[in-house]
């Protein structure tokens, strides 16, 4: 822009004559003049650091490297001092990570911390929980250390597959020292939980009751630090959306099982767990619930499961009997939600079905079979879709000592 405007300048002086070659060299002036001005801003610049580091010595470098470090990634250089525990909250981004361990004053920067996860592809695959590591660590020793497991404090509670819910309460209170009535009335609102109200749709007519039974995810959960009845739950039942929606369950029962809903496919789900003696035999079980309820084929529509009148009997706090020990009563009864001779499936899951029993559910074991019958002490069952040849299975499994 300058040069053009110069030549502009050139022009105009050409047609002025003498008056124009004077302006002329007046721009020539006033450009050397610009030029020395700002050879002697730097010089004088490099003149001031020079009297700074010479006049202020130590104290003039602490002021430089303190300046730098808004330049650079602060980071410790040693292996670490004192030790010091650290918790790695569920869901933790690498950001969240590196705050963690910069509070803690593990690492120099949380910066630091994700540069080298950046750069190492298993930084993801740092698992929640509680670690030792040290203070002032260098961010990749630090890295290094979560990646370590020998490292990770392990505070878990296993909920085994096929647990009630009260079941799951005394687990969990037995773990935490929070006191059962505390989940029980944490556990009344499963929407404040994190269940989605549509989970508890059914197609089938049947009574829907809203109970937190069949969604706390059987698995070993790492307990957090502050860990309340509510949060417990919560993540609970997080665990089971994220599963379910991994497997596709509720995309698979709508399109797949004939206008079965998610959560009649889960009360099966449940059925399978609690009756199947082998994983092989889940899917034959969840298939017989569906051919007895929907297919039209088996005379009361019913379940007909002792495991929903045991089910009952734990609700309402009595006793639970074996099959050979429940009498006319028990069988007969139909005055609740949970009847062997209620038409259709029963209120709600009996249980929390695990990932394989869910699968059952959502793809059974195509059959015909109505009747099945654990016939060995290994839990092996026989399946038919035939009265009389129940009735002689019935007595093999006398003879194997599993049926009185």
């Amino acid at each position: 822009m300058i040069d053009e405007l110069d030549l502009e300048f050139d022009d105009r002086d050409a047609e002025r004559g003498e008056k124009g070659r004077h302006r002329h060299s007046y721009v020539r002036k006033r450009k050397q003049k610009k030029k020395k001005s700002g050879r002697g801003k730097t010089v004088f610049a490099l003149l001031m650091t020079l009297v700074l580091l010479g006049g202020l010595g130590g104290g003039a470098w602490y002021g430089y490297d303190k300046a730098a470090g808004f330049f650079s990634t602060p980071d410790y250089e040693g292996g670490g001092t004192e030790e010091v525990t650290v918790v790695i909250p569920e869901g933790a981004f690498l950001a969240d990570i590196g705050d963690v361990l910069y509070e803690a004053g593990v690492v120099k920067s949380a910066k630091a911390f994700i540069a080298e996860a950046d750069k190492n592809s298993k930084a993801k695959n740092i698992q929640p929980g509680s670690y030792t590591l040290r203070k002032e660590m260098k961010a990749e020793f630090a890295l290094a250390f979560l990646l370590d497991p020998s490292n990770r404090s392990v505070n878990g509670i296993t909920i085994p597959e096929g647990r009630t819910m009260l079941q799951t309460f005394k687990i969990l209170s037995e773990k935490t020292g929070i006191p059962e009535k505390e989940f029980a009335k944490a556990a009344r609102n499963p929407e404040a939980l994190g269940v989605p109200k549509w989970w508890f749709t059914r197609n089938d007519g049947g009574k829907s009751v809203r109970s937190i039974e069949g969604f706390l995810y059987p698995d070993t959960y790492e307990m957090p630090t502050d860990v309340t009845a509510e949060g417990m739950l919560k993540l609970m039942v997080a665990n089971f959306l994220k599963v379910t929606e991994g497997m596709d369950f509720t995309k698979t029962v709508e399109s797949e099982r004939g206008g079965i809903s998610p959560y009649e496919a889960l009360i099966v789900a449940s059925l399978a767990q609690a009756e199947a003696g082998t994983a092989e035999d889940l899917g034959k079980v969840a298939r017989v619930a569906y051919n007895r309820v929907y297919s039209g084929t088996f005379p009361c529509s019913c379940l007909e499961m002792d495991v929903t009148v045991n089910y009952h009997l734990e609700m309402t706090g009595q006793s639970t009997k074996s099959s050979g020990d429940m009498n006319l009563d028990d069988l007969l009864d139909d005055s609740h939600d949970y009847s062997r001779k209620l038409k259709g499936l029963v209120a709600t899951p009996i249980n929390s079905p695990g990932k394989h029993a869910l699968e059952a559910a959502m793809k059974p074991t195509p059959g015909n079979w109505l009747y099945f019958v654990a016939i060995d002490k290994q839990g092996n069952s026989a399946f038919t879709d035939d009265y009389a040849e129940h009735e002689r299975n019935q007595e093999k499994a006398r003879a194997a000592g599993v049926l009185k």
